[in-house]
């Protein structure tokens, strides 16, 4: 009796387990096909438009500013390729010499963001990535001058058209986010770096379109509407 209760005991274990193994063979089955399939998507996966909003809020409070706008493509959710095209004003007049400076001409920028996210998917983005950014542009100095204690005249100097062209490097962190249908809202901060610039005869240009104020390093910061298709 015992043994017959062994035995059939043993039989209904074999028999769960006969029973339970297609079965977990069938979900590991569906894991796997569930992955492939959320990895399998097209490389393409449409562009982006848009435009930055804090260039022109600069250029109406401050003496400088630009106005930019930047086509981006998808691929796979994972990269970005960008490029950003604009056109940077200044025109500055000194409080204390009444020297003035005026120039106004384009820019650009290409590079490529990279999504940080596990979920590349997401509604969400982390992008990090980077540009190289390229401007060629003429730039005006112009002062009254100084008035002659004998003669009360004023010499005037200064130099117009002088020509100017600077290359730089940005490294760039970005978040951006679906607000509703295809369009997104996202910041980005940079951190610029010049790598050769050449000047005109009156010196280093006190702005420098798409890079902003005239130096070796410097950050900066843009806010996007975009429209994804």
């Amino acid at each position: 009796m015992v043994r017959k209760s062994i035995y059939l005991s043993v039989l209904l274990i074999l028999s769960t387990l006969f029973l339970l193994t297609p079965s977990t063979a069938n979900a590991q089955h569906r894991s796997s096909v569930s992955k492939v399939k959320e990895d399998s998507i097209p490389f393409f996966r449409g562009a982006a438009v848009g435009i930055d909003l804090i260039g022109p809020a600069m250029r109406r409070l401050a003496f400088y500013g630009q106005y930019e706008a930047l086509l981006r493509v998808n691929l796979k959710d994972r990269y970005f390729p960008v490029i950003e095209l604009g056109l940077g004003q200044a025109d500055k007049t000194d409080e204390t010499t009444e020297t003035n400076y005026n120039t106004s001409a384009p820019y650009a920028r290409v590079g490529c963001d990279f999504n940080m996210l596990k979920n590349k998917h997401d509604d969400y983005r982390f992008l990090v990535g980077g540009r190289v950014g390229y401007t060629s542009f003429k730039y005006d100095v112009l002062s009254p001058g100084i008035a002659d204690p004998i003669w009360g005249t004023h010499s005037s100097y200064g130099s117009l058209g002088n020509k100017g062209s600077q290359l730089w490097a940005e490294l760039v962190g970005s978040v951006d986010a679906k607000i509703i249908g295809p369009v997104r809202l996202g910041w980005s901060v940079r951190y610029k770096l010049r790598l050769a610039h050449k000047m005109g005869e009156v010196g280093e240009a006190w702005y420098v379109p798409g890079y902003g104020r005239g130096g070796s390093s410097q950050l900066g910061a843009t806010f996007n509407v975009l429209l994804e298709l």
